[in-house]
């Protein structure tokens, strides 16, 4: 298949803006650095995809020296019609006394066959002598040699000044020297690297504007690491001052602390900068599927505040926060959830005032007016249920189907009559758990077993079974994620159990809590919930009954 590479950044129309700043995505290589943070092949090319569907300008793709995943990941890259992106292979410069012509490492990036190759190399003096072991002119001659023998062959040669900020503090001149260096061996974008993630907002703002004084005529990219919590404000500072690539990754991952977070980056720039980045609003409005897709890719729980994609980016919990919302949004919003894919969520709990429950009821229930006695009713219920152990902010689809209780609607769609799970482990042997479910549905009764290493996964397959034939949707539903923790009675009358689930069906997420003696117990009504809660949804009876409830109750 012939691929086709995007254009050069020269030759990229603007959307309007002035100037664009491109971003440079390292999540497959420098993100992979990251503890916990490890992909297959597999998923590199399934986020490459995404990533230029997104329109992000460059992704670098790994070090095809280092293993032979990054090695198959170009030549399976080579088959993928990048529409946006131009692919990068990462690598260092040539080694002390050898050719470039002979280098293993050279010869792998050119072998990887990327429009782009990205060459790190030492700038600070004190590295290039105890790490590297040369003298500082024979340094210089590996980055220009580096440079003109990969510029040679027509690949786009981009140089990322490793340790810059610390190199620039310790000896300008000859940071300088290598930086030049780069220029003259035919890079096309000098990138400054805080590697040790140490530096300081003004610190990087005067280095990049010097920078800019050296070389008005070359571009400049910025790569920043979060040791010091200050990768976005570093980033966003030689921003201001010039530089037009950012070098990131999704959701910040990396090593140490991680790099700078490009969602983050993206939704600054755009929103806030209004400088021309990614595909303009469309991308942007995006930002928190990219996010979540990264996450679910690497099979890591999404961080619940980080900036403008988190679940609680745009939560409000306390009863006066949302009570000046429902006036205007702007009270307690710096920018639309809307703007980056999110959504403004309302949490109901203890500090909850009436505000909450009705922001609640009209976006879940579609109840825009309730009696303010009604509303009333059910604070005091939560807040009661909540004294007794139960979290409602961590459990939505819960508090709804709490409301329709309080209001009288008795209608789930299924009961479970009874369940039983038993445990049985040879000697020797893995144990392996036995579940059975029975529920009723309209009447009808149903049965159904499953296996699982683990009780609740046993009866959570069982329920599934003795459903599977009238609610095939269930299929869908994936338990995405499940907590325990032991709750104290009021009074010292012992501890029971508090389980939360949250279901996914892909689309939306969604959680419920449960509070019970037995462990068992409760996890199972969490999953009884979560499948109720979920089917009622779909069949836009969450909604209709809680407008009969309320209608017949007098409420509006």
């Amino acid at each position: 298949m012939v691929r086709r590479s995007a254009p050069r950044p020269e030759e990229q129309g603007s959307s309007g803006k002035q100037p664009r700043v491109f971003l440079y995505d390292t999540t497959l290589r420098d993100g992979t650095q990251g503890l916990g943070f490890n992909l297959t092949l597999d998923d590199k090319l399934a986020i490459l995809r995404k990533l230029d569907e997104m329109g992000i300008d460059y992704v670098e793709g790994g070090y095809p020296l280092s293993n032979p995943k990054d090695i198959a990941f170009f030549q399976e890259a080579r088959d993928i019609r990048l529409e946006k992106t131009r692919l990068a292979a990462f690598g260092m410069t040539r080694r002390k006394g050898m050719s470039a012509e002979k280098d293993p490492g050279l010869q792998a990036l050119l072998a990887a066959d990327s429009p782009v190759v990205t060459v790190v190399g030492k700038t600070w003096d004190f590295h290039v002598r105890e790490v590297l072991g040369v003298d500082l002119d024979e340094n210089l001659r590996m980055i220009q040699e580096t440079m003109e023998y990969l510029s040679s062959h027509a690949r786009e040669a981009i140089y990322d000044a490793e340790h810059f900020f610390d190199a620039w503090k310790a000896d300008a001149v000859y940071a300088r020297r290598t930086l030049q260096a780069a220029i003259e061996g035919g890079a096309t974008t000098l990138v400054l690297c805080d590697t040790n993630g140490g530096s300081m907002p003004r610190e990087v703002g005067t280095a990049v504007a010097q920078v800019r004084s050296w070389f008005p005529d070359v571009s400049l990219g910025i790569h920043t690491h979060n040791d010091g919590g200050l990768a976005l404000a570093n980033a966003l500072e030689a921003v201001q001052q010039g530089a037009i690539q950012v070098q990131g990754t999704i959701n910040g991952v990396g090593e140490r602390c991680g790099n700078v977070d490009l969602i983050a980056v993206a939704a600054n720039i755009g929103l806030k900068m209004d400088l021309d980045v990614l595909d303009g609003a469309a991308s942007l409005q995006r930002l928190t599927e990219l996010s979540r897709f990264v996450d679910r890719i690497a099979d890591r729980d999404p961080l619940r505040h980080q900036p403008f994609v988190g679940s609680a980016a745009f939560a409000h919990k306390g009863g006066m926060h949302v009570h000046a919302v429902q006036r205007n949004v702007s009270t307690y919003e710096h920018i639309a959830p809307e703007s980056v894919g999110n959504d403004r969520h309302v949490v109901v709990s203890e500090l909850s005032g009436v505000s909450n429950i009705q922001e609640t009821l009209s976006r879940s229930l579609g109840m825009r007016s309730v009696k303010r006695e009604t509303l009333r009713e059910i604070l005091e219920a939560v807040n009661r249920l909540e004294k007794e152990g139960y979290a409602y902010e961590a459990a939505e689809a819960s508090f709804d189907l709490l409301v329709l209780r309080l209001l009288g609607d008795e209608k789930p769609l299924f009961r479970v009559d009874h369940y039983q799970c038993g445990v049985f482990r040879a000697e020797g042997g893995a144990p392996v758990t036995t579940g059975l479910v029975a529920v009723r549905v309209d009447g009808e009764p149903s049965r159904g077993t499953a296996e699982a290493e683990d009780p609740l996964s046993a009866l959570e397959g069982a329920l599934r079974a003795a459903l599977a034939e009238q609610y095939p949707l269930l299929a869908g539903v994936e338990l995405h994620d499940r907590k325990f923790r032991a709750v104290e009675r009021p009074g010292g009358r012992g501890t029971r159990v508090r389980v939360i689930t949250e279901f996914t069906d892909g689309d939306k997420y969604w959680s419920t809590v449960a509070l019970a003696p037995n462990v068992i117990d409760a996890g199972l009504e969490c999953i009884v919930e979560g499948f109720q809660w979920f089917l009622s949804r779909e069949q836009g009876a969450l909604s209709n009954r809680a407008r009969e409830a309320t209608a017949s109750g007098g409420d509006t």
